[in-house]
């Protein structure tokens, strides 16, 4: 359910976003949708050397990403600039950030510092691989953490070599799994009064999105393989070519793996007692691989899909971005979202994979241009024109 104004489900929280690249702004954006006044602090322009590292303030990602948000470019590294900061801090719920920890606290940025200034105050710390431990300085990029969570050893083609994920996995778990722990924290805060510094890593949330996998070496010793596009270990369950392509089949259980027989013509299949099992199955995957792909070599993938329909058995098309976007259940949960940009015109963006019944989120607002909102944002402050005009001499906006 779309609607016209912004959210009102967080509305009344102010979150202070210090988040950059992907991982932090994925965790705010959640509260930026919702509903929640986000001030994204930045530098101005020139004054950060990695300013550009998220890529063009008007290229696609800064507009998926930074969305819903005001904008207020201060120099931190000025001693005026640090002191807005702080005050923002004062009315503060929650403050988001993800830089290296010793650069946090260089800025003084860390959690008791912040603490002092409002005890209530939630701080979501997101960092490469955590606030401790031997590795807490060093810079942390997805693809890195996708290599040390185990990501890339279970990816593509047994004996292929290690292979990354077509998306960055871990940055942006990361920020959900952020996101669901300032969640709690502010649910706790509502019986003590009191906030806490949640703390959230790229290596930490790979390795949570290894689940089933993780489990399996952690419960069983067992290392997982590379399985390529087949399921680690149901059959036939992976991506099967047609007549004119390929399409992705997933027969779990025995009802399924009938039902699948009868679709494709072969319920004789079924009933042999050398497929009789998930066990038996998967010992004789190549074997079943070539007979299935004999058979739907016979006809189109739609066809097939219509069949696997008609049947219920679980099979689903294999698409490029545009197809995806174009598809009618895509269309009809309407997750693309479209938004006015004055530079840019009409655009789309990804929405909230989540609906509510009576506050959804909305996306009303285009990601602002650096220090877009300064005077409103110092106004509120209690900042005149005078000190405004002392602000941009002494180079702190």
């Amino acid at each position: 359910m779309a609607q016209a104004g912004p959210s009102t489900a967080l509305k009344g929280l102010r979150v202070l976003d210090l988040t950059r690249v992907r991982a932090g702004p994925t965790c705010v954006r959640i509260f930026a949708d919702f509903g929640a006044d986000v001030i994204k602090v930045e530098s101005p322009a020139g004054f950060d050397p990695n300013e550009n590292m998220s890529g063009p303030r008007l290229g696609y990602d800064m507009q998926n990403l930074h969305r819903n948000k005001r904008s207020l470019a201060i120099n931190l590294k000025t001693a005026e600039g640090k002191a807005i900061l702080m005050r923002l801090v004062e009315g503060a719920d929650l403050l988001v950030e993800n830089f290296r920890p010793d650069v946090k606290d260089r800025l003084g940025l860390d959690f008791e510092t912040l603490h002092r200034v409002n005890p209530r105050l939630i701080l979501v710390s997101i960092s490469g691989f955590g606030q401790s431990g031997p590795y807490r300085t060093r810079a942390g990029f997805d693809q890195i953490a996708q290599g040390m969570g185990g990501m890339m050893a279970v990816t593509g083609l047994p004996g292929q070599g290690p292979v990354r994920a077509g998306i960055a996995l871990a940055d942006s778990s990361a920020g959900l799994y952020g996101a669901v722990g300032a969640l709690v924290a502010l649910q706790e805060r509502a019986v003590s009064g009191k906030g806490q510094w949640v703390q959230t890593s790229l290596l930490e949330a790979q390795i949570a999105m290894m689940d089933f996998q993780a489990a399996r070496y952690l419960v069983e010793g067992s290392v997982p393989p590379q399985a390529g596009n087949d399921h680690p270990y149901q059959t036939p369950m992976g991506v099967y070519r047609t007549r004119d392509g390929a399409i992705n089949l997933g027969v779990g259980g025995e009802e399924q793996w009938r039902s699948f027989c009868r679709a494709v013509g072969r319920a004789e299949w079924g009933t042999d007692s050398r497929y009789d099992s998930t066990e038996k199955r998967f010992e004789r995957r190549p074997e079943l691989r070539q007979m299935i792909e004999e058979r739907l070599s016979q006809a189109d993938s739609a066809d097939w899909l219509a069949v696997m329909e008609q049947h219920s058995v679980p099979a689903g098309p294999i698409y490029g971005v545009d197809e995806m976007f174009d598809d009618p259940q895509v269309r009809h949960l309407g997750i693309a979202r479209p938004l006015a940009h004055p530079q840019l015109g009409a655009i789309r963006v990804v929405g909230q994979p989540v609906t509510l019944s009576r506050t959804p989120c909305a996306v009303t607002e285009p990601t602002p241009a650096a220090g877009q909102h300064n005077e409103a944002i110092l106004a509120e402050l209690g900042y005149d024109e005078a000190g405004l005009a002392r602000l941009r001499a002494n180079g702190v906006i």
